[in-house]
Protein backbone atom coordinates (compact mmCIF):
# COMPACT_ATOMS: atom_id res chain seq x y z
CA UNK A 1 0.00 0.00 0.00
CA UNK A 2 2.83 2.40 0.87
CA UNK A 3 4.36 1.67 -2.54
CA UNK A 4 1.06 2.47 -4.25
CA UNK A 5 0.72 5.77 -2.35
CA UNK A 6 4.30 6.65 -3.29
CA UNK A 7 3.57 5.98 -6.97
CA UNK A 8 0.39 8.08 -6.82
CA UNK A 9 2.22 10.98 -5.15
CA UNK A 10 4.90 10.81 -7.86
CA UNK A 11 2.27 10.84 -10.61
CA UNK A 12 0.53 13.79 -8.97
CA UNK A 13 3.77 15.75 -8.81
CA UNK A 14 4.49 14.96 -12.49
CA UNK A 15 0.97 16.02 -13.48
CA UNK A 16 1.41 19.25 -11.55
CA UNK A 17 4.69 19.97 -13.27
CA UNK A 18 3.08 19.38 -16.66
CA UNK A 19 0.22 21.73 -15.79
CA UNK A 20 2.75 24.41 -14.86
CA UNK A 21 4.35 23.96 -18.29
CA UNK A 22 1.09 24.46 -20.19
CA UNK A 23 1.27 28.30 -20.24
CA UNK A 24 4.90 28.12 -21.32
CA UNK A 25 4.06 25.60 -24.03
CA UNK A 26 1.21 27.77 -25.28
CA UNK A 27 3.46 30.84 -25.30
CA UNK A 28 6.17 28.86 -27.03
CA UNK A 29 3.70 27.67 -29.63
CA UNK A 30 2.72 31.29 -30.25
CA UNK A 31 6.34 32.31 -30.67
CA UNK A 32 6.89 29.40 -33.04
CA UNK A 33 3.90 30.43 -35.14
CA UNK A 34 5.15 34.00 -35.35
CA UNK A 35 8.66 32.88 -36.32
CA UNK A 36 7.28 30.35 -38.79
CA UNK A 37 5.32 33.17 -40.39
CA UNK A 38 8.45 35.28 -40.81
CA UNK A 39 10.71 32.60 -42.23
CA UNK A 40 10.70 31.58 -45.86
CA UNK A 41 12.49 28.43 -46.94
CA UNK A 42 14.48 28.39 -50.14
CA UNK A 43 16.11 25.25 -51.49
CA UNK A 44 19.87 25.90 -51.63
CA UNK A 45 21.25 25.36 -55.12
CA UNK A 46 24.90 25.18 -56.11
CA UNK A 47 26.01 28.10 -58.25
CA UNK A 48 26.92 27.50 -61.86
CA UNK A 49 30.60 26.81 -62.49
CA UNK A 50 31.01 30.10 -64.33
CA UNK A 51 29.39 32.26 -61.66
CA UNK A 52 31.24 35.25 -60.28
CA UNK A 53 33.44 34.71 -57.24
CA UNK A 54 32.13 37.84 -55.51
CA UNK A 55 32.07 37.28 -51.74
CA UNK A 56 28.64 36.21 -50.50
CA UNK A 57 27.03 37.45 -47.28
CA UNK A 58 27.80 35.40 -44.22
CA UNK A 59 24.29 34.09 -43.61
CA UNK A 60 23.01 30.89 -45.20
CA UNK A 61 20.99 31.19 -48.38
CA UNK A 62 18.71 28.40 -47.18
CA UNK A 63 16.63 30.27 -44.59
CA UNK A 64 15.73 33.94 -44.39
CA UNK A 65 14.01 35.93 -41.69
CA UNK A 66 12.06 38.99 -42.63
CA UNK A 67 14.67 41.76 -42.30
CA UNK A 68 14.14 44.98 -40.36
CA UNK A 69 13.38 47.76 -42.79
CA UNK A 70 15.82 50.60 -43.28
CA UNK A 71 12.81 52.82 -43.80
CA UNK A 72 9.13 52.74 -42.91
CA UNK A 73 8.37 51.49 -46.40
CA UNK A 74 10.43 50.40 -49.40
CA UNK A 75 8.66 52.81 -51.75
CA UNK A 76 8.47 56.56 -51.62
CA UNK A 77 10.33 56.96 -48.34
CA UNK A 78 12.56 59.97 -47.82
CA UNK A 79 15.15 57.63 -46.31
CA UNK A 80 15.70 55.92 -49.67
CA UNK A 81 18.23 57.69 -51.89
CA UNK A 82 18.95 57.29 -55.58
CA UNK A 83 21.50 54.48 -55.50
CA UNK A 84 22.84 52.49 -58.41
CA UNK A 85 22.46 48.72 -58.27
CA UNK A 86 25.82 46.95 -58.11
CA UNK A 87 25.00 43.29 -57.56
CA UNK A 88 22.09 40.86 -57.87
CA UNK A 89 21.62 37.56 -56.05
CA UNK A 90 18.88 34.94 -56.31
CA UNK A 91 20.08 32.41 -53.71
CA UNK A 92 17.50 29.76 -54.58
CA UNK A 93 18.78 29.65 -58.17
CA UNK A 94 22.50 30.08 -57.50
CA UNK A 95 22.58 33.44 -59.30
CA UNK A 96 25.13 35.99 -58.09
CA UNK A 97 26.25 38.66 -60.57
CA UNK A 98 27.73 42.15 -60.57
CA UNK A 99 25.40 44.74 -62.11
CA UNK A 100 26.83 47.37 -64.45
CA UNK A 101 25.46 50.18 -66.58
CA UNK A 102 25.14 49.18 -70.20
CA UNK A 103 28.25 50.38 -72.07
CA UNK A 104 27.88 53.10 -74.67
CA UNK A 105 27.14 51.87 -78.20
CA UNK A 106 26.49 48.36 -76.96
CA UNK A 107 25.63 45.92 -79.75
CA UNK A 108 25.58 42.76 -77.65
CA UNK A 109 25.26 42.38 -73.85
CA UNK A 110 28.43 41.48 -71.97
CA UNK A 111 28.94 38.12 -70.32
CA UNK A 112 29.41 37.34 -66.59
CA UNK A 113 27.47 40.43 -65.48
CA UNK A 114 23.91 41.72 -65.43
CA UNK A 115 23.16 45.13 -66.93
CA UNK A 116 20.85 48.05 -66.29
CA UNK A 117 18.30 49.06 -68.88
CA UNK A 118 18.01 52.85 -68.79
CA UNK A 119 16.22 53.88 -72.00
CA UNK A 120 17.26 57.53 -71.60
CA UNK A 121 15.41 57.64 -68.29
CA UNK A 122 16.24 57.21 -64.63
CA UNK A 123 15.01 53.66 -64.87
CA UNK A 124 17.36 52.10 -62.41
CA UNK A 125 17.06 53.08 -58.78
CA UNK A 126 15.95 50.41 -56.29
CA UNK A 127 13.68 51.77 -53.59
CA UNK A 128 12.15 54.64 -55.58
CA UNK A 129 8.59 54.55 -57.01
CA UNK A 130 9.54 53.16 -60.41
CA UNK A 131 10.81 49.96 -61.97
CA UNK A 132 14.43 48.85 -61.90
CA UNK A 133 15.08 46.77 -65.04
CA UNK A 134 18.05 44.39 -65.16
CA UNK A 135 18.94 41.93 -67.92
CA UNK A 136 21.56 39.26 -68.61
CA UNK A 137 22.22 36.41 -70.99
CA UNK A 138 20.54 33.05 -70.48
CA UNK A 139 23.95 31.39 -70.23
CA UNK A 140 25.84 29.43 -67.59
CA UNK A 141 26.94 31.69 -64.77
CA UNK A 142 24.33 34.31 -65.71
CA UNK A 143 20.51 34.16 -65.95
CA UNK A 144 20.28 30.63 -67.37
CA UNK A 145 18.62 29.29 -64.16
CA UNK A 146 15.77 31.75 -64.69
CA UNK A 147 15.12 30.40 -68.18
CA UNK A 148 15.50 26.76 -67.14
CA UNK A 149 13.13 27.10 -64.19
CA UNK A 150 10.58 29.07 -66.23
CA UNK A 151 10.11 26.10 -68.57
CA UNK A 152 8.65 23.99 -65.75
CA UNK A 153 4.99 24.81 -65.11
CA UNK A 154 5.56 28.32 -66.48
CA UNK A 155 8.00 29.10 -63.68
CA UNK A 156 5.48 28.58 -60.86
CA UNK A 157 8.23 27.48 -58.48
CA UNK A 158 9.89 30.89 -58.77
CA UNK A 159 6.91 32.69 -57.27
CA UNK A 160 7.90 33.67 -53.74
CA UNK A 161 11.66 33.38 -54.27
CA UNK A 162 13.72 36.23 -52.86
CA UNK A 163 15.99 38.49 -54.91
CA UNK A 164 18.67 40.67 -53.35
CA UNK A 165 19.83 43.82 -55.12
CA UNK A 166 22.87 45.55 -53.62
CA UNK A 167 23.39 49.26 -54.23
CA UNK A 168 26.45 51.51 -54.23
CA UNK A 169 25.43 53.10 -50.91
CA UNK A 170 26.00 49.75 -49.18
CA UNK A 171 22.38 48.68 -48.96
CA UNK A 172 20.69 45.39 -49.81
CA UNK A 173 17.18 45.68 -51.25
CA UNK A 174 15.17 42.47 -50.85
CA UNK A 175 12.41 41.64 -53.35
CA UNK A 176 9.98 38.74 -53.73
CA UNK A 177 9.12 37.31 -57.15
CA UNK A 178 5.41 37.75 -57.86
CA UNK A 179 5.12 37.27 -61.62
CA UNK A 180 6.81 35.22 -64.38
CA UNK A 181 6.03 36.22 -67.98
CA UNK A 182 7.15 33.93 -70.80
CA UNK A 183 7.15 34.45 -74.56
CA UNK A 184 7.43 38.24 -74.52
CA UNK A 185 7.86 39.59 -78.05
CA UNK A 186 11.03 41.56 -78.70
CA UNK A 187 9.50 44.97 -79.33
CA UNK A 188 9.01 48.30 -77.58
CA UNK A 189 5.67 47.23 -76.11
CA UNK A 190 7.44 44.59 -74.05
CA UNK A 191 8.56 47.33 -71.65
CA UNK A 192 5.16 48.98 -71.21
CA UNK A 193 4.32 47.33 -67.88
CA UNK A 194 7.68 48.14 -66.35
CA UNK A 195 7.68 51.73 -67.64
CA UNK A 196 4.20 52.25 -66.21
CA UNK A 197 5.26 51.28 -62.66
CA UNK A 198 4.42 53.89 -60.02
CA UNK A 199 5.84 51.91 -57.12
CA UNK A 200 9.17 50.22 -56.41
CA UNK A 201 9.42 47.14 -58.63
CA UNK A 202 12.23 44.94 -59.91
CA UNK A 203 12.09 43.51 -63.42
CA UNK A 204 14.53 40.93 -64.77
CA UNK A 205 14.88 39.88 -68.40
CA UNK A 206 16.69 37.18 -70.30
CA UNK A 207 16.34 35.73 -73.78
CA UNK A 208 14.42 32.56 -74.57
CA UNK A 209 16.42 31.86 -77.72
CA UNK A 210 19.80 32.41 -79.38
CA UNK A 211 18.80 35.29 -81.69
CA UNK A 212 18.47 38.98 -80.92
CA UNK A 213 14.85 38.74 -82.06
CA UNK A 214 14.06 35.73 -79.83
CA UNK A 215 11.21 36.08 -77.35
CA UNK A 216 12.13 37.22 -73.84
CA UNK A 217 11.45 36.00 -70.34
CA UNK A 218 10.46 38.64 -67.80
CA UNK A 219 10.36 38.21 -64.02
CA UNK A 220 8.74 40.84 -61.81
CA UNK A 221 9.35 41.20 -58.08
CA UNK A 222 7.94 43.39 -55.31
CA UNK A 223 9.97 44.96 -52.47
CA UNK A 224 10.09 43.43 -48.99
CA UNK A 225 12.66 45.54 -47.16
CA UNK A 226 16.13 47.05 -47.05
CA UNK A 227 19.18 45.93 -45.08
CA UNK A 228 22.62 47.42 -44.58
CA UNK A 229 25.41 45.67 -46.52
CA UNK A 230 29.17 45.66 -46.24
CA UNK A 231 31.38 47.56 -48.67
CA UNK A 232 32.77 44.29 -50.01
CA UNK A 233 29.36 42.73 -50.57
CA UNK A 234 27.95 45.82 -52.27
CA UNK A 235 30.93 46.43 -54.57
CA UNK A 236 31.85 43.29 -56.54
CA UNK A 237 34.89 43.54 -58.75
CA UNK A 238 33.55 41.88 -61.92
CA UNK A 239 32.98 44.22 -64.85
CA UNK A 240 32.00 41.68 -67.48
CA UNK A 241 33.66 40.64 -70.72
CA UNK A 242 32.83 40.28 -74.38
CA UNK A 243 31.07 36.95 -74.83
CA UNK A 244 32.97 34.29 -76.78
CA UNK A 245 29.86 33.89 -78.94
CA UNK A 246 29.33 37.63 -79.49
CA UNK A 247 28.88 38.71 -83.12
CA UNK A 248 31.42 40.88 -84.89
CA UNK A 249 31.03 44.62 -84.44
CA UNK A 250 29.01 46.32 -87.16
CA UNK A 251 30.33 49.84 -86.51
CA UNK A 252 33.50 51.45 -85.24
CA UNK A 253 33.43 52.11 -81.49
CA UNK A 254 30.72 49.55 -80.79
CA UNK A 255 30.93 47.57 -77.53
CA UNK A 256 29.97 44.08 -76.41
CA UNK A 257 30.89 42.66 -79.82
CA UNK A 258 34.03 41.13 -81.28
CA UNK A 259 36.33 43.45 -83.30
Amino acid sequence: MRLLRSILRSLARTAGDLLLLVPALIAGAGVFLVVAGLFYYLQPVSADAGATATPAPAESAAVYSLPPLKSAGPSGSAAIQESIATRIRIPALGIDLPVIASPANEQFPLCYVAEYLTLDKAFAYPGLPQATYIYAHAQTGMFLPLLTTSKINDGASMIGMWIEVYTDDNQRHVYEITKVIRGVLDNAASLDQALAAKTDQLWLQTSEGPKETSTKLQVMAQPIGVLAASQADAHPTGKGAVCPTAPKCKTVGASGCRP
